[in-house]
């Protein structure tokens, strides 16, 4: 059985007529998972016992001649900061390296109620804070396509196993860039929703208004049959508002023509790599060809975006993790201490990792006693322009397309003692997470080195049927 070839449409279709048992299918998967974890870090858990048990039942419920839906039987991964009932979620820290949710996540609720086999838990960057999944306590994951690079992050661990055939898809979350820049890193295709279109309950916060989950998978398609199964309104999640879910795989269509396509000159200046270069034109001459109009666009605030996001990001997430004491969360000190400073100071020191350490302090600082009206007060107005200048470039064009990344993958350990360059990681990504859009990386050539390169489609609020078909066009053509 040869993974590589199946997609969830394929797989459901061999299911359904008896091609493989379920069983079959989930042990070779594990098998895959087994292997691919052994060479490049992928998952934290791998939860055999619980995938076999699913297998099982959905093969008793296609014997007794039961129809089963799209996702049902479908191996697949979450990313280990989602939380799952009785596994492990430990979001790569050592803070929360035992423990055990008592519920789940509502993602993976709704996953549940449409048949989700799950292979595992995916690693990432420590509490998602990273651009490489190199600061995660398990070790870095390495790239499926030469395991001298990083797979990108913070859900490295969820591209990575998209990428070896361990899973059909899985899910990660993306703040600025962890569901598109790992998906561009391990060439798969990955979606960041619209701000509120998913649920965040149950997903350990970083960062409460960037915050999103979404899906990776080999193609669109399959991309769009997860989104219908998680998207729509969560009474347990106030974000999320009532708009209504559009039947994302009917829309499908391919057909582009007349499409406008903004080219934002900002994103493909002189600090994007030439090889990117090349292969972002080379994808638009396709658009091109079916029938779409490429137009160059400005989004002049995007110099901006990364200063803007190291200010809210950080401050947001000092917040979230300040419950995080070793009392009311996280894990107890091996020295408690002579009083309460004693017992913070041991917990947090043994707990969090120097990037997470970095990040509070970072964010710490700027909501600070007169630090919060020059930093963190400013980079919100200066966040108010972004998203204007977003809204004015789609008054003119349908979707933006530029590169997903401004390089492409880079060696491990290059760049993790340089924070400010692992930071530039995340240039190209982070001014759609500002503005709340949904964007989607679509694979779209390699380097000379045979490494991945990424396309970014970005669309307006809660089109992401929109930005869906336009990735499936290129898919097509």
């Amino acid at each position: 059985m040869n993974l590589s070839e199946f997609t969830i449409k394929r797989t459901h279709k061999g299911l359904r007529e008896k091609e493989f048992s379920c069983v079959e299918l989930t042990r070779e998967a594990l098998k895959q998972a087994r292997l691919a974890n052994d060479k490049l870090n992928i998952f934290v858990t791998i939860t055999s016992e619980e995938a076999l048990e699913q297998a099982a039942k959905v093969d008793k419920k296609i014997q007794s001649g039961e129809e089963i839906g799209i996702l049902e039987g479908i191996p697949c991964g979450i990313k280990d900061l989602i939380n799952t009932k009785g596994v492990k979620s430990t979001c790569a820290s050592k803070m929360l390296e035992n423990f055990v949710p008592p519920y789940d996540a509502t993602v993976v609720k709704k996953l549940r109620n449409a048949g989700m086999l799950m292979i595992g838990k995916t690693n990432l960057d420590e509490f998602a804070c990273g651009a490489s999944t190199e600061y995660s306590c398990f070790g870095p994951t390495k790239n499926p396509h030469n395991s001298e690079y990083v797979a990108g992050g913070s859900s490295g661990g969820s591209a990575a196993a998209v990428a070896t055939n361990s899973c059909l898809y899985s899910l990660g979350t993306d703040t600025g860039g962890s569901i598109r820049q790992p998906a561009s890193f391990c060439g798969v295709v990955g979606l960041k929703v619209t701000y509120g279109r998913v649920s965040r309950s149950g997903v350990t916060a970083m960062a409460s208004s960037l915050d999103t989950i979404g899906p990776f998978a080999k193609n669109v398609r399959d991309i769009a049959f997860v989104l219908q199964n998680i998207a729509g309104r969560d009474n347990l999640d106030s974000t999320t508002p009532d708009v209504q879910v559009p039947d994302y795989v009917e829309n499908l269509t391919g057909d582009i023509k007349g499409l406008k396509i903004g080219v934002p000159k900002e994103y493909m200046d002189e600090n994007t790599d030439a090889e990117v270069k090349e292969s972002i034109e080379n994808a638009l001459e396709k658009f091109e060809d079916a029938g779409a109009i490429i137009e160059q666009v400005s989004l002049p605030t995007t110099k901006y975006a990364v200063a803007v996001y190291y200010i809210v990001m950080p401050a947001e997430l000092s917040a979230n993790l300040a419950r995080f004491d070793g009392i009311r969360f996280g894990r107890k000190p091996c020295e408690e201490g002579e009083n309460p400073e004693d017992y913070y100071y041991n917990s947090r020191g043994e707990g969090f990792g120097d990037e997470i350490k970095r990040r509070i302090m970072m964010g710490t600082y700027v909501l600070s006693a007169g630090y919060y009206d020059a930093y963190y007060k400013k980079a919100q107005k200066v966040r108010t322009l972004i998203v204007r200048d977003f809204n004015k470039v789609f008054d003119k064009v349908d979707v933006i397309v530029g590169p997903t990344s401004p390089f492409p993958p880079f060696k491990i350990g290059e760049k993790k003692d340089d924070p400010l360059q692992m930071y530039l990681a995340d240039a190209l990504t982070v001014p759609a997470s500002i503005a709340g859009l949904p964007a989607l990386n679509v694979p779209c050539g390699k380097t000379k080195n045979g490494l991945p390169i990424g396309m970014q489609i970005i669309g307006p609020q809660f089109k992401e049927d929109l930005i869906l078909n336009v990735g499936h066009a290129y898919e097509s053509i």
